[in-house]
């Protein structure tokens, strides 16, 4: 029988694996063909993932960004939620390391497992041996956002609470930072899928920050339509204020 530490210990394993082949195609192929290195870059990914998948969980399902979404997840009891690739736009530009790999295990309806990597930093984060709970700085309330899209709503958001804007990249590595105390809040809307954010909400789950939809509702996963467009990851002290400003706006 798998215990759930052998798959918190497999899942920070899959993304370590995963990163260490993203790093090394980097470097191979350099940056002059960023669209080559991004397609690369997610099909490298995938298929590691996926051949790992087969051969030390083949009775689980899969859901991956880079993969055909088989329906017969929904009648599994495990399924893998991976993003093989989050932030294809930051790996394909040199000296960015503000990119990641996701791993996520759902199991009969929870998340029970995850781990986040961030390759060019050296850096998992993993629900193994969670982080500590982050301490908070002093000064205005940092808020997460797109470097190259911030949303017109977490603009209005930062004013109504008086916060700040701290502009980074993928998905994972904007959630990370509310774990690892470089921001306060994560909030996004308007086009993400469960595989963007299931390893990023395990991992804040085990850290113990709150994680919810924009108007509070519980984030489900393994759904028929995979997409999951917002997402709100803070520390808990914060999550009525914010949620009441996300009401008004």
């Amino acid at each position: 029988m798998i215990t759930p530490a052998a798959d918190a210990a497999f899942a920070r394993w899959l993304a370590r694996a995963a990163g260490d082949a993203l790093l090394s195609l980097r470097a191979d192929m350099g940056f002059d063909d960023g669209e080559a290195l991004k397609n690369s870059g997610d099909k490298v990914s995938h298929e590691l993932l996926m051949t790992a998948l087969a051969r030390w969980r083949p009775a689980d399902a899969v859901l991956s960004e880079e993969g055909a979404d088989d329906h017969a997840r929904l009648a599994a009891e495990r399924v893998w939620i991976v993003d093989p690739l989050d932030g294809t736009r930051e790996f394909s530009e040199a000296g960015r390391t503000d990119w990641a790999v996701h791993i996520a295990l759902w199991v009969r309806g929870e998340l029970v497992a995850g781990a986040v990597g961030m390759p060019a930093r050296g850096v998992i984060l993993g629900t193994d041996t969670p982080p500590a709970f982050p301490v908070r700085a002093a000064g205005p309330l940092r808020l997460a956002c797109s470097r190259s899209r911030p949303p017109a709503f977490v603009a209005e958001l930062a004013e109504a609470v008086g916060g700040e804007l701290v502009p980074m990249g993928s998905a994972g590595v904007k959630a990370s930072a509310v774990v690892t105390g470089e921001v306060d809040a994560y909030v996004h809307a308007g086009g993400q899928y469960e595989w963007d954010s299931a390893a990023p909400v395990a991992v804040a789950r085990a850290t113990g920050l709150h994680t919810s939809r924009i108007d509070g509702s519980v984030l489900n996963y393994n759904q028929p339509d995979p997409k999951l467009p917002d997402l709100l990851i803070c520390r808990p002290d914060l999550s009525q204020v914010l949620l009441a400003q996300l009401s008004s706006i």
